[in-house]
């Protein structure tokens, strides 16, 4: 099933620094997302796989050439840039290879937190902390720190502080490369039984073909650039 274009690259590069001390991390890419996508960017280290998703997040912005998102394009038209960058907020989240969660709030105040500073009520966020930590099997704690909980819980928890606010495209770089591999195949048991649940497109940075293997799509990149079929298959 193929739904509406989430993201699209169009020629986009990104390049870090000037002159001959300058690295190419993403050469002129053109690629697109759509609705319900599943797909895996493979590759190894170094060869731009988090740069290009930094670039479809909003993270980084182009050097060359355009990353657009539709959606915010419609807003922006309605009510103006600062609209488009909300709905840009809203509609993609981000899971890190880190958790990063912070040591002094439990398991629910991490995954309700960005709800929270996105205008939410704190009653609020917190529901919707507990479903998303529900959605992905460690509603039970809750109230945990996370020094408490295994890595494996804590990037379950990672997850769900993504799925909570329910993104349309869900943007995933290594969510498992620093786990081992039981633990990692539970993570993307989960991940992809919550992006299915909130009907979200999903693209995976990873080195690992195990994971690769368990998405519809996979894309290769190599030395900065993604090599595509017309299809949009890899070679």
């Amino acid at each position: 099933m193929t739904g509406p274009r989430l993201v699209s690259c169009r020629d986009a590069g990104r390049t870090y620094g000037r002159g001959p001390a300058a690295v190419v991390a993403v050469h002129g890419t053109n690629c697109q997302v759509h609705a319900y996508d599943r797909i895996a960017v493979m590759g190894p280290s170094g060869s731009g796989k988090s740069t290009l998703l930094h670039l479809m997040a909003g993270l980084e912005q182009p050097t060359s050439g355009e990353v657009v998102w539709p959606w915010c394009a419609d807003a922006a038209e309605a009510a103006g840039p600062e609209a488009g960058a909300r709905a840009r907020a809203k509609g993609i989240g981000v899971i890190f290879q880190s958790p990063s969660l912070i040591g002094t709030l439990d398991v629910a105040e991490n995954t309700g937190l960005p709800l929270v500073l996105s205008g939410e009520s704190a009653e609020r966020a917190h529901d919707l902390a507990l479903a998303a930590l529900e959605r992905v099997g460690v509603a039970d704690l809750a109230a945990k720190l996370p020094d408490d909980i295994s890595g494996g819980q804590a990037q379950r928890v990672a997850a769900a502080r993504v799925l909570a606010a329910r993104p349309r495209l869900v943007l995933a770089d290594e969510p498992t490369g620093r786990l081992d591999r039981t633990t990692g195949r539970r993570v993307m048991d989960v991940l992809l039984a919550a992006v299915d649940e909130i009907g979200a497109a999903l693209v995976v940075a990873t080195h690992d073909p195990a994971v690769g293997e368990r998405l519809r799509t996979r894309w290769t990149m190599r030395d900065g650039r993604l090599l595509l079929r017309p299809d949009g298959g890899t070679p």
